[in-house]
């Protein structure tokens, strides 16, 4: 069964991640079978200042548009 990867901004709760834990690995038995006990959920915290998108780190402030 598969492993499945989570890469998320850090600051989730242990319970709102047991709860996508639990989500996701009744996701994939629903979908493929199986038993949830082949089912690895593995969440990767990831501070803002380390992720970037369309080249600004989300730790920026965002740019105000009417500054055009």
């Amino acid at each position: 069964m598969p492993t499945i990867r989570v890469e998320l901004f850090a600051g989730r709760t242990l319970e709102q991640k047991r709860a996508l834990a639990k989500a996701l690995t009744d996701a994939v038995v629903q979908t493929l079978g199986g038993s949830s006990d082949g089912v690895d959920v593995l969440f990767y915290d990831i501070e803002r200042h380390d992720w970037a998108t369309g080249g600004r780190l989300w730790s920026d402030p965002k740019p105000d548009p009417s500054k055009g």
